[in-house]
């Protein structure tokens, strides 16, 4: 189950803009890094890992990476980043993952299931490799992004859409998955997982002046992604 959303033809545009861009430098990738909290010497799976910079920065602070990604173009960036800093594959989030049984103390998913039209496979999947009362920090869409950014559409409805974004001055489409939050919180519990944390984070007080929209001059939080701290149960 391939997401729609083909990055293989920008990844390099996208893996330059995630570098230093305010939602993903100073917003995203701070949230769950803070969630995750002390890595050292913890085996973490980045489910999704893209081109590595949450792999790096877990690495950095001593965990023991791996890290997959459905798009190939993604893991041959992540590859030149890390090199034999992290075990790197390609595989799909929505098939049955190459590992073995608890074989990981936490797992990462950043900016991942929102792609995906079903989430309770992919979550057993993953309960299923990690240690039993290991975590799994997600970040996905927030439920009422669609919403709000689309008037007159319903919030209760599993929806897919599409938006059209610039990376680093190229155009790429990213295709989502939309569902309420009664359906996340659902999707947990059939799983195998309990919630500890759903967080919904300012921007890092580290990010540049030059870089915040003068809409967020005025506060640091916004309207983007939501952050959960799950513990398999």
């Amino acid at each position: 189950m391939l997401p729609d959303t083909n990055y293989d033809s920008f990844a390099e545009a996208y893996s330059t803009e995630n570098e230093s861009s305010l939602i993903n430098a100073f917003y995203e990738r701070p949230a769950v890094l803070d969630l995750v909290g002390d890595a050292r010497n913890r085996r973490i799976l980045d489910a999704g890992c893209g081109s590595g910079p949450l792999t790096k920065a877990l690495g950095s602070r001593g965990a023991i990476m791996t890290g997959f990604d459905a798009s190939k173009e993604m893991i041959r960036l992540a590859r030149q980043r890390l090199g034999d800093e992290a075990d790197l594959l390609v595989a799909d989030l929505g098939q049955p993952l190459p590992f073995e049984d608890d074989s990981f103390d936490d797992v990462v998913a950043s900016l991942v299931f929102h792609y995906l039209p079903d989430w309770v496979s992919p979550l057993k999947e993953i309960r299923r490799v990690l240690r039993p009362g290991g975590r799994l920090i997600m970040s996905v869409n927030h439920p009422l992004l669609y919403p709000l950014t689309n008037p007159g559409k319903g919030y209760f409805n599993l929806t897919k859409y599409s938006d059209e974004h610039s990376f680093n001055g190229q155009r790429g489409t990213l295709t989502y998955w939309h569902r309420p939050l009664h359906a996340m919180t659902d999707a947990f519990s059939k799983a195998g997982f309990q919630i500890e944390t759903i967080s919904e984070p300012p921007y890092s007080s580290d990010a540049p002046a030059g870089i915040i929209p003068p809409q967020f001059k005025d506060r640091d939080s916004f309207l983007s992604f939501i952050f959960f701290a799950l513990r398999a149960q």
